[in-house]
Formats: C-alpha cells, sequence, structure tokens
C-alpha cells in the first residue's frame, strides 16, 4: 500500500463507524452527531463503515437495527461499506507487514500478559513485555504450541505525537505504554486497530471524530499507518456520555437504547434536542431536527467533561 498524494486542498470527509455489538443508544448518538454535524457544517462528506470484526461480541440484528435507528434520526451519509466483506484487504495489509518483518506470531494469552505486567495500567491497556519477539521462525511453528495472534514490532522507545483536534496535543511513548500491540487474532484476520487504520486511508477520512475513551487507541494506528505508507487523519476525541456514577453509559443505567426511546412515544426531535442541548447547540428543553443544528454546530460550546445523563433528568 502507498501514501495516498496529497492536493493543495483537500475536502472534508468524515465517517459514522458503528459496530454490532448492542442496541444504539444516547451515547454513541451524541457522539455521532458531533462527527455527521461537523461534516455537513464544512460541506464535507460522510462514510458509513459497519465495524463487524469482532464476532464474538457481535449481536444478531444489531448491525440493522443501528442503520435502522440512524436512519430514523435523520443520519444520512454519501457512501458505506461493511468490514466483514473487505477481509482481503486487511489480509493483504497484515502480509505486507509480515513481509517487512514489522509483525510477528505471539502465543501468549492475556492471562499471560496481565501476570507479566509490571505495573498496572490505566483501563484495558496492558503493555506487553515481547516475550514472543524473535521466538518463533513462523506462524506455523507458533501455531503448533497454541493458536497465535499477529503483534506489531514497536521501536523502543517509540514517541508518537500528534495535535487532536478537540483533545489537544498528545504525546505517548507507545513502547512504554503499549509494547508490541496485537494487530489479528488470526492469520488472515485483522482487529480494529489494523482494520480501522486501513480503511480510513483506502475511504480518504480526512478527520476520525470519535470518543476519547478510544484516545489510547490512536498512537497505534498511527503506528500501522506510517508502517504501510498510508496518510494519517486528523483526530478529535469528545468526551463520552456517562451515568451518575460517572462511568460510561451501560445497561446498569437504565434502558437508554434509542428504540426504546422510539417505543415511549419519543420524537427524533427531542432525541436529538437533548444531546444538541448537552452540546450548547440549543436551550434545554428544545426539540429539533438534525439537519437544522447544521447552521449551529460548533466544536467551541462542547463541554471538555462527560454529559452525565440520568433518566430522572428527562
Amino acid at each position: 500500500m502507498t501514501e495516498r498524494s496529497q492536493e493543495t486542498s483537500v475536502p472534508y470527509k468524515g465517517r459514522l463507524a458503528p459496530s454490532p455489538t448492542g442496541a444504539l443508544h444516547l451515547g454513541n448518538v451524541r457522539t455521532f452527531m458531533i462527527a455527521y454535524l461537523r461534516a455537513r457544517s464544512l460541506g464535507g462528506k460522510i462514510a458509513f463503515r459497519m465495524e463487524d470484526l469482532d464476532h464474538p461480541r457481535d449481536k444478531p440484528g444489531a448491525a440493522d437495527a443501528a442503520r435502522r435507528d440512524l436512519e430514523w434520526l435523520g443520519f444520512d451519509w454519501d457512501e458505506e461499506y461493511v468490514q466483514s466483506q473487505r477481509k482481503g484487504i486487511y489480509r493483504d495489509a497484515a502480509e505486507q507487514l509480515r513481509r517487512e518483518g514489522r509483525i510477528y506470531p505471539c502465543t501468549c494469552s492475556r492471562r499471560d500478559v496481565e501476570t507479566a505486567q509490571s505495573a498496572p495500567h490505566e483501563g484495558d491497556q496492558l503493555k506487553y513485555p515481547g516475550t514472543c519477539r524473535g521466538r518463533y521462525s513462523s506462524w506455523e511453528e507458533a501455531e503448533k504450541i497454541r493458536p497465535p495472534c499477529w503483534r506489531f514490532k514497536v521501536d523502543r522507545p517509540c514517541n508518537v505525537e500528534f495535535a487532536d483536534v478537540f483533545a489537544g496535543r498528545m504525546s505517548m511513548d507507545v513502547a512504554e505504554t503499549l509494547g508490541d500491540f496485537p494487530l489479528a487474532r488470526d492469520r488472515g484476520g485483522a482487529g480494529y486497530t489494523l482494520a480501522a487504520a486501513v480503511d480510513d486511508a483506502i475511504a480518504g477520512i480526512t478527520e476520525v471524530v470519535r470518543g476519547d475513551d478510544l484516545l489510547p487507541a490512536t498512537p497505534a494506528q498511527i503506528l500501522v499507518q506510517r508502517a504501510l505508507g498510508l496518510k494519517t487523519p486528523a483526530y478529535c476525541h469528545v468526551p463520552l456520555v456517562t451515568g451518575p456514577d460517572g462511568r460510561r453509559l451501560a445497561k446498569r443505567h437504565g434502558d437508554t437504547r434509542i428504540e426504546s426511546f422510539r417505543a415511549a412515544g419519543w420524537s427524533r426531535e427531542k432525541i436529538t434536542g437533548l444531546l444538541a442541548a448537552s452540546c450548547g447547540w440549543c436551550s434545554p428543553g428544545t426539540e429539533i431536527a438534525l439537519e437544522d443544528l447544521i447552521g449551529a454546530f460548533s466544536l467551541d460550546t462542547i463541554p471538555h467533561e462527560p454529559f452525565v445523563f440520568s433518566p430522572e433528568g428527562v
């Protein structure tokens, strides 16, 4: 893969990338609203990408339900594709990295990595100590021990810096925080880091707007893009919706699924108005269509703290 040639002025292109691991809820929609309105307010295009490669967690019917909910809310897009139909593209990318010596097979389990941790890391991040680097001469050799995964070789030190459009300047030494990170659970597969890096480049995405829970994953994606000779888009990580306990919105905070609000008689304008008010684009209690928010959109009015949602407050 080779880097796309840059033009003097590249038109804005964003993306909406739901995954079918559960029903669409208010937290998902708020982030998608920011991504959608950011693109449309700049006269840009939007790609719709269904990220359905996480098969163990995928829920039957969730992909179609997410699409229906987004369309009902007023979202539209200019092109679409499904990751599970693009496996050959990811396989080719992984093969390029293998030929160039950038990845290696690893038979360590998550428990192995946790046991080897010298110190705890934030969230779900685990620093891999490089146990299998140089251990196996081929995938087949590793497979005799245990089903392996591909890991990306991270130089030491490996400081990645980028200017996030919303969160500001970021810097991470990937060697110290992640170590050699996983790219695929099987030989011809792809995990989120590889698939997202490849897809964003092929689609010509100029800016990725997503939740700030993915900020720690960004440096790894940038390393993969560089290794494949792909253009790195701009990144814009925005705060999540949380419950009163400060934790990311989930079932423990009540039923915040879009389909449940619809069943309870909420209009789409009421839902978008609630979320728009949390971003400073309208007054609380306003009911407004998504398309009518394009002119009011601004990143500057979005609080840098999470939006705390309480069902009792609506």
